[in-house]
């Protein structure tokens, strides 16, 4: 990538870089159906999302599953979302904002709490890779929170924390983002409402456009 200046983006995958809500949406209901549980509109979703997520599920049974109704709604989960991400694009502009923050010298990587396996050929079948310095998605159990993932993230990266900017679309992402003392920006096309992510106390954007634009402000 040549030299690199100015801030360094971590880029989450799932409802910011990869605009997949709807099959999120769809595969949580039909995990939730194992339950008997209603299905959530977006805007029900988004209200009530959060890490780890059986916290989330908690909130809406008033309980937390038990081992066994966890590991069987996961499964669900998985194997609708795959079924289903195949429908799914990049978010409107990503592709130009990459290649523009790459062709000015800058660097960018990619966290993801989607399996690492399934994680790099799909951003390798969007032709994007190139652009990223690094791309890791989760190792180990799902369900658990981003920070500690994040620190092996920048061991690997060597990048001075100060530069670093997290674009993300959850509280969690800005978590991560304070865990490793580096910056956040939170981006309201995902899975939280923009109310809960105001409520983190970092800048909240609309668009990646923006998001761009305030990780060149945070890190000046």
């Amino acid at each position: 990538m040549g030299k690199q200046t100015g801030a360094h983006i971590v880029w989450d995958w799932n409802g910011t870089l990869f605009h997949d809500i709807d099959a999120i949406i769809g595969a949580t209901n039909a995990a939730f159906a194992e339950l008997g549980l209603e299905p959530l509109t977006l805007e029900k979703y988004r209200e009530l999302y959060c890490v780890p997520v059986p916290k989330f599920y908690e909130r809406l049974i008033g309980r937390l599953p038990t081992e066994a109704e966890w590991e069987v709604m996961d499964d669900i989960f998985h194997r609708y979302y795959a079924e289903h991400r195949v429908a799914c694009e990049l978010t409107v502009g990503a592709v130009e904002l990459l290649a523009g923050w790459r062709s000015a010298g800058r660097s960018q990587s990619i966290l993801s709490m989607y399996v690492h396996e399934e994680l790099v050929p799909l951003v390798r079948g969007f032709g994007i890779e190139p652009h990223f310095i690094r791309v890791d998605g989760r190792t180990g159990p799902s369900g658990g929170s981003k920070a500690e993932h994040m620190v092996r993230h920048l061991g690997s990266l060597r990048v001075d924390p100060e530069r670093i900017v997290v674009i993300g679309d959850a509280a969690d992402d800005a978590v991560a983002a304070r865990h490793v003392g580096a910056r956040a920006v939170l981006y309201t096309g995902g899975s939280h409402s923009r109310a809960s992510l105001e409520a983190v106390g970092v800048p909240v954007v609309d668009t990646l456009e923006e998001a761009v634009d305030e990780a060149e402000r945070l890190a000046a």
